[in-house]
């Protein structure tokens, strides 16, 4: 049997496509577009299996829709920016960009492997001045349009990376790369506006219909829009008063402390007279930002020795503490605390013996008045009590309700509040896009003039000091004021490497345009019609990208509001751990069958310890080289492999069995087709007038598979689809003894089935192509298209139900009399058993559907 020779044939046709730019595309108005995209990769040099499976999914709704006859852009390129090459130039003292160009190279190569349709004429690299120039013109017409400012604000800060920190990059209050604890520093920092875009991004959530609606709540909750109240608290024994936001005023009842952030400018005055309290805060200012870190660090307090009168009551006062956990950055940097309704509070009313009043008790209960809060704050809905005129009340009329009361007293008024923050861009590393101004004494900040841009990093930078190489180097940052001519400073802060990643999609359209986009391409091109990638993205990269385009919209830049019109987040890749008789994690590759069936070390032959099936991780060693399974396999089985076992949106389990079954699967493909049982039908040749019944059947399969399939990768069920290419193979394969006019059957029905798997194993399906006889390349090939008098069924499968359970079933032609139907069923073997003799009370027949005996 004839063995399928994968790197003949994968080398070919990869050559091919490269040299023909078959997947070169322009904006051509005659053909509805396609813009198809995975989230670009960071250049580490090394492609692992979650870019193989991210990038083939893409790949296949790409080769899909041209053979659809969209005009479809696929591009690629390199999210190039970020702290791994400073790092690594820092260990490895070589220049961050060779670092990063060399990794480019490599992965470049690595992925032309897999044989993927990108129009590689349209790549990018965010390092690359040709591409940032752009985004520095962009950031001065956010500045123009009153999209950015500067203020100084509360950071975290890396102390070994010595660079500012996202919350979302601060993990267990330590830095995510550098492991040591973040401290929060007050620094000069660029921000964008986002939140002025705040509800316009919440309500549009809603038309992204093809978005996965986790990712849309996920998005809604950062965003995190909450209908309050500013409440007036009067300081007692000061003429001044402390400001409190709050979304639960129906719970002021049960208020027993207000507490304030370690920056507000009240503990900011107490502490300059209050040694304790200058340490406490200092203490608060080590720990991150971040909600995560808040709420898993032990809640802490130090009493400033003022208090408060309670808005309802000036004879009832609460004591002002300093907590840890309430940030100046949300509300207005005060809360007061209700125990009984909130578990951070109610921890921390215990720590400081603080009074606890619930003013919320269950619906449910006989007597709420009796209702006790212990050690768990009681947070859902329910009924008022010891609440004054509120009690008895639900919690909506109690809002409603303590709103105007508020109102009337001219104590508080209703504020909408975002959860969302402005994004501060700015970052202390060298290896970042520069941000185009100029600090100057007399003139203050002034932009780059746009003939000056690129604003270019120094290639002769030394990492040997701590800290950000462009604050060292000994000329870079010193340059004249180009308003008055005078010394001035460049900005050494770099973007925030989410900048970048914000809008590249939108230079793929015009990827060699001097103005960065060219808005004809982009209203072509834009949005996005199917974005795939990973969720551990759902909010940040995504939220971003959806305020940049609003933003290059409101630059004219854009048309489009929204980057992204459909979303695909794909699951990970998993697979078992393993460690060897010392404890120590260990490759997959290094595990063998031992004598007894157990797995052992390939080298020592001691016994391995066999762990659970987990995302693959370079820490667990869990990993497999993707270079390694397509040397050894091809890409074409890799690519069916990451196709065929889950959906895309779940976690895929990586076996060597399932490679192993894709590889054999293919093999038979080609023998069947290259070495039939009997001779196809000539290429070309007329339909024959009349086919014998099993061809017809057969035949009809073919159809309902092409239409079943066409489904299936609409709605990006690719398993299911793969699963029926399975089928049909076994169906064909099966057809024997044909002979005359079948044989036309057997072409027909191989030739679609080569058209169909053509978008998953792009490289055998052109390879068998050819090997049908055709000369027109498969890459050109319109999608098949079921024969709708095919698609019809003439006969139904009825399950018999006996009492509720199913005992057997029926094949009768569709729409068949009840009647007729009902002494088949009685005359089933299965079901003379179950009835015994005995005639049944009842038959219920459901045509098309069900026969239900009642006994």
């Amino acid at each position: 049997m004839a063995r399928y020779n994968f790197k003949e044939t994968e080398s070919k046709w990869q050559s091919y496509w490269d040299e023909n730019a078959t997947f070169k595309v322009t904006e051509d108005t005659s053909k509805e577009k396609y813009y198809v995209l995975e989230m670009f990769p960071y250049p580490s040099g090394r492609i692992h299996m979650g870019h193989v499976r991210n990038y083939t999914l893409g790949d296949v709704v790409a080769r899909y829709k041209k053979a659809q006859g969209f005009n479809v852009l696929h591009p690629m390129g390199w999210d190039a920016f970020g702290l791994p090459a400073e790092n690594a130039a820092m260990d490895a003292g070589v220049h961050p960009g060779k670092w990063t160009h060399k990794n480019i190279e490599d992965m470049r190569g690595q992925l032309k492997t897999m044989g993927l349709s990108y129009d590689w004429d349209r790549e990018i690299a965010t390092c690359d001045p040709e591409y940032y120039q752009h985004e520095q013109k962009m950031f001065l017409d956010f500045l123009k349009n009153d999209l950015v400012y500067r203020k100084e604000s509360w950071v975290n800060w890396d102390p070994v990376e010595n660079t500012v920190l996202a919350n979302e990059q601060v993990v267990d209050g330590c830095g995510w790369r550098s492991g040591v604890p973040v401290e929060r520093r007050k620094l000069n920092q660029w921000f964008l506006k986002i939140t002025d875009f705040a509800e316009d991004l919440r309500v549009a959530l809603k038309d992204l219909d093809r978005w996965p609606e986790k990712v849309r709540t996920m998005q809604e909750n950062w965003i995190g829009k909450s209908e309050g109240m500013r409440l007036k608290w009067q300081l007692v024994d000061r003429a001044d008063s402390l400001e409190v936001y709050t979304t639960r005023p129906d719970t002021l009842y049960g208020a027993s402390f207000c507490a304030i952030s370690a920056n507000h400018p009240l503990a900011t005055e107490l502490a300059e007279n209050n040694p304790d309290l200058q340490t406490f805060i200092e203490e608060c200012n080590k720990m991150g930002t971040s909600e995560e870190a808040i709420e898993k660090a032990e809640k802490k307090g130090i009493d400033t020795g003022l208090k408060v009168k309670h808005p309802l009551d000036d004879n009832w006062e609460l004591p002002i503490y300093v907590a840890n956990f309430v940030l100046m950055e949300y509300g207005t940097g005060a809360v007061f605390g209700c125990p009984s309704g909130d578990q951070r509070d109610l921890d921390f009313a215990r720590k400081y013996d603080l009074p606890v009043v619930p003013v919320v008790a269950p619906k449910e209960m006989e007597k709420p008045e009796e209702f006790t809060i212990e050690n768990e704050a009681f947070t859902d809905e329910g009924v008022m009590i010891n609440s004054d005129f509120m009690t008895g009340m639900t919690v909506p009329e109690a809002k409603k309700a303590i709103f105007a009361k508020c109102a009337d007293l001219q104590i508080g008024e209703k504020e909408t509040n975002y959860r969302l923050r402005d994004w501060g861009v700015s970052r202390q590393r060298y290896w970042g896009c520069p941000i185009p101004v100029i600090h100057c004494e007399d003139c203050g900040i002034v932009e780059v003039p746009a003939e000056d841009l690129p604003v270019t990093l120094p290639e002769d930078v030394t990492f040997d000091k701590p800290g950000n190489p462009l604050d060292h180097h000994p000329t870079w940052k010193n340059v004249d004021c180009p308003t008055c001519g005078k010394a001035a400073t460049r900005e050494t802060d770099t973007f925030d490497t989410f900048f970048e990643s914000s809008w590249y999609f939108a230079r793929y359209c015009s990827p060699k345009s001097e103005n960065g986009i060219d808005k004809s391409a982009a209203d072509y091109w834009m949005s996005v019609d199917q974005y795939i990638g990973g969720v551990e993205h759902a909010v940040l990269h995504l939220l971003y990208s959806r305020f940049f385009t609003r933003a290059m919209k409101k630059c004219g830049y854009l048309s489009a509001e929204e980057p992204f019109s459909g979303l695909l987040t794909q699951g990970m890749i998993c697979h078992e751990t393993y460690k060897d008789a010392d404890g120590n994690w260990m490759l997959p590759s290094d595990a063998v069958e031992g004598d007894a069936g157990k797995l052992v070390h390939k080298d020592d032959g001691r016994d391995v310890d066999v762990g659970a099936s987990i995302k693959m991780s370079k820490s667990k060693k869990n990993v497999v080289d993707p270079e390694l399974i397509i040397s050894s396999y091809g890409a074409d089985t890799a690519r069916l492999f990451m196709l065929s076992d889950s959906p895309p949106e779940r976690d895929l389990e990586w076996t060597d069995s399932g490679v192993d079954g894709s590889w054999r699967y293919l093999n038979r493909l080609w023998r069947l087709i290259t070495e039939p049982k009997a001779p196809f039908a000539p290429k070309g040749s007329a339909q024959p007038a009349t086919l014998s019944e099993n061809a017809q059947k057969i035949r009809a399969q073919v159809h309902k598979t092409v239409a079943a399939i066409t489904e299936d990768l609409s709605r990006f069920h690719f398993n299911k689809a793969v699963a029926r290419l399975r089928e049909l193979t076994n169906t064909l394969g099966n057809m024997d003894g044909v002979e005359g006019d079948d044989s036309w059957v057997l072409r027909e029905g191989y030739e679609y089935l080569v058209r169909l798997i053509a978008p998953m194993t792009p490289h055998i399906a052109a390879e068998l192509w050819a090997e049908l006889g055709h000369d027109t390349i498969l890459c050109e090939v319109d999608w098949p298209v079921a024969d709708e008098s095919l698609l019809v069924e003439d006969s139904v499968i009825l399950p018999i139900q006996i009492n509720g359970k199913r005992r057997d079933q029926l094949e009768v032609p569709k729409d068949m009399d009840p009647k007729e139907i009902e002494k088949l069923a009685l005359a089933s073997e299965k079901v003379q058993a179950v009835l015994d003799g005995k005639a049944p009370k009842k038959v219920i027949v459901v045509p098309n559907r069900i026969i239900n005996v009642v006994a």
